[in-house]
């Protein structure tokens, strides 16, 4: 079974909207692909805890470190593939113009003997709920459901704590 972690970072606007940060895959495979293309920053991992994994992996691909903040875990999730991915969110500000990914090898074209390389992903950018949902691979959209219910619950219990209720 392989294991997989990542940060989702979300805000809420003034209006009370939730906005999240996605990155779009990098590679030829996605190059020309937009809806169900993106992914919370996340990667694979096997001796360490899944925490250390998701700050690693963002690290990694985002080529900046998570904002300061606690990270909330939002539990795992399933993959089609079989694959189980550990999402964590975290309320912050992150620059998604500025990304750095670091990059892999692959032989391109296919049976070129040719290998380029090519980043993790080639783009970030902060999304609605709505369309975030259009965008995030199938499989992760789950993940943004938890946090929609996260941010509610959390709203919620803030609203109850208020003396002016």
């Amino acid at each position: 079974m392989t294991l997989s972690s990542g940060v989702m970072l979300y805000r809420v606007d003034a209006d009370g909207e939730i906005r999240v940060l996605i990155a779009h895959m990098g590679g030829p495979f996605w190059a020309r692909k937009d809806e169900h293309a993106w992914s919370i920053p996340k990667g694979e991992y096997v001796d360490e805890a899944p925490e250390v994994a998701a700050v690693r992996e963002f690290l990694e691909e985002m080529g900046s470190p998570v904002p300061e903040g606690e990270l909330v875990d939002l539990g795992q999730f399933r993959q089609s593939s079989g694959k189980k991915i550990t999402a964590f969110v975290l309320e912050g500000d992150f620059d998604a113009a500025g990304i750095v990914s670091n990059t892999f090898e692959l032989e391109w074209p296919p049976k070129s003997g040719r290998m380029q390389s090519f980043p993790e992903i080639d783009r970030a950018a902060w999304f609605d709920v709505q369309t975030a949902r259009t965008k995030l691979v199938k499989g992760q959209i789950p993940i943004l459901d938890r946090l929609v219910e996260y941010v509610g619950a959390r709203a919620g219990a803030a609203n109850q704590s208020s003396p002016n209720q």
